[in-house]
């Protein structure tokens, strides 16, 4: 059996493909689609509707109170929304890799992927 490191806490290869791949299911589950968010912002945008999605509670009450700041708030926002999904999904991911205990060298492991 191939293990990884050496002594009684070495981890059998295995072991960690598997802990890898509930990793990248967990992260799947929840990474915010910027599809979904530009969707939202043009249904609901108004009211804070993409915000609410990529969890922006504060900041989407403020809009749905003040009809997205009487509606500049919302036009601004069509050209920042790529930007804050990736941010969030940054986020989602390092607290994936955290929880899985899983270190992250080189900034893009095949397996998690930043897309």
């Amino acid at each position: 059996m191939h293990t990884i490191g050496s002594g009684p806490s070495a981890v059998p290869a295995h072991l960690r493909a598997q802990k890898g791949l509930r990793a990248v299911a967990e992260y799947n589950d929840v990474r915010k689609s910027a599809r979904v968010a530009y969707a939202l912002w043009c249904v609901v945008g108004i009211f804070g509707g993409h915000r609410f999605y990529l969890g922006d509670t504060r900041r989407s009450i403020g809009m749905l109170f003040t009809l997205g700041g009487l509606g500049l708030w919302t036009v601004v926002d069509v050209f920042l929304i790529g930007r804050r999904v990736r941010e969030v999904n940054e986020a989602r991911r390092a607290a994936v890799l955290a929880r899985h205990r899983i270190a992250d060298f080189d900034g893009s492991p095949i397996w998690l992927a930043r897309r």
